[in-house]
């Protein structure tokens, strides 16, 4: 286990994201992060909702159930970019880079978070949804943005972050989901374990990516 605390963690993040690390940093919580292993492949039919539940799921039940895990509460997250019924993943290459971000300019797509609390054998799941509006930008924006290499790890070969090219013209739901770990949908599923956060969620959460939310008081009153 990758660890950030030297005593035992309040936490546990099945992931090894850079992203969900930060994010989940804002918490206020020690944590320690390790890799999950589980196979990612979708079911027949399996329809976008239902999959990146089922692989936090996944994800949180192989690190919850490593004898080595210190007894505290497992997250894990799944998050993927739907596009007109198509999941779309990380680019191969960056031709095919330079191809997904012709295909969502202007357009909208959707992006899912399946994230899941647990604790030995008792876990708890919920789902964000958030709708990307995204803006016309030209030829010489994605070029210039591929040759970065930021869209190379990334499903929908983006990272709404980025300041350099910003593609996300708005938003419909939560800023974070989009980014990997919805915070305010996460801070409801630890209250259900008993977890008491020392920071205020949703205004670390805007103060950190520079937006004001419209949609916390909806998840987590």
């Amino acid at each position: 286990m990758s660890t950030t605390t030297s005593s035992k963690p309040s936490l546990i993040l099945a992931s090894t994201s850079p992203r969900r690390r930060e994010l989940l940093g804002l918490l206020g919580l020690e944590f320690e992060a390790t890799s999950p292993q589980v196979d990612e492949a979708p079911l027949p039919d399996e329809a976008p909702d239902e999959l990146v539940m089922r692989l936090s799921r996944l994800k949180a039940a192989s690190v919850a159930g490593n004898p080595t895990c210190p007894g505290v509460p497992v997250v894990a997250a799944d998050t993927i970019v739907v596009f007109r019924g198509r999941v779309i993943g990380k680019p191969g290459s960056p031709d095919e880079a330079v191809d997904i971000l012709r295909m969502l300019r202007g357009r909208h797509h959707m992006v899912y978070s399946g994230v899941t609390v647990m604790l030995g054998a008792h876990g708890v799941t919920d789902l964000a949804r958030t709708r990307v509006i995204m803006r016309d930008y030209p030829d010489s924006e994605i070029e210039a943005y591929v040759a970065t290499g930021d869209p190379l790890d990334k499903g929908g070969a983006y990272a709404i972050q980025n300041t350099g090219f910003s593609p996300v013209k708005a938003i419909e739901g939560c800023w974070a989901n989009v980014m990997g770990l919805p915070l305010c949908h996460l801070a409801r599923l630890l209250s259900q374990f008993g977890v008491a956060l020392p920071n205020d969620v949703p205004a670390a959460c805007q103060a950190f990516v520079g937006i004001k939310c419209e949609v916390y008081g909806e998840i987590i009153g």
